[in-house]
């Protein structure tokens, strides 16, 4: 089954596509079929974001679309940065790394013992046919570990490299693609996903 991802991201599709690979997906990037848009993140759940850009791709190219919504939310800052973690700050200016030290900034003054953190997982597919499969799920959609106060590690992406995975005893940046892939948020997201894939009969049981 042929699938766009309806995300920019190359980082996210090749963890992602590594990830499905075993789904009999044939994963591409929306760029790959000359497709550009913005979808405007409307909505205050992981799962109403997810939904907005999995259909707007789908309307866009007449495929299946992938899309997961994703972020890190900090205990002590009561869920933030969460649903706008790729938009953290609201300053166009900022990147990946600006997020991130930003976020730091932000939680300077939390103690240890309370730098608590999940990251947050939600997928959702949108067929032509209107369908509408989607994943997360408490137990499934979250990694929990806790926030370090300067960046370690040179792999992963985003604010993998303060986020501190107590049985790895390292950071997801410190890790390799594949032990990163066993546990991540959006690895257990999409394996509860092709759990539902395979409900809805578009997957071999």
């Amino acid at each position: 089954m042929k699938v766009v991802l309806a995300s920019k991201n190359r980082h996210k599709w090749e963890e992602i596509r590594k990830i499905t690979e075993k789904f009999d997906m044939e994963l591409v990037m929306e760029s790959d079929l000359g497709v550009d848009i913005d979808v405007e993140e409307t909505g205050t759940t992981f799962e109403e974001n997810s939904f907005l850009k999995a259909n707007a791709v789908m309307r866009a190219t007449g495929l299946p679309a992938l899309a997961d919504d994703s972020g890190i939310a900090v205990d002590a800052l009561n869920g933030e940065p969460g649903i706008y973690s790729a938009r953290y700050g609201f300053d166009d200016t900022l990147d990946d790394w600006g997020r991130l030290q930003l976020l730091l900034k932000n939680t300077e003054n939390v103690p240890d013992g309370q730098r608590q953190a999940q990251f947050v997982c939600v997928i959702t597919m949108v067929t032509p046919e209107g369908k509408v499969i989607q994943a997360r799920g408490e137990e499934h959609g979250e990694v929990h570990g806790e926030l370090l106060r300067a960046p370690a590690g040179t792999g992963g992406f985003g604010y993998d490299p303060i986020f501190y995975y107590p049985p790895f005893g390292k950071t997801l940046a410190e890790v390799t693609p594949e032990e990163k892939n066993q546990v991540s948020h959006r690895a257990v997201a999409l394996r509860a996903f092709y759990d539902k894939l395979k409900e809805e009969g578009y997957a071999d049981k």
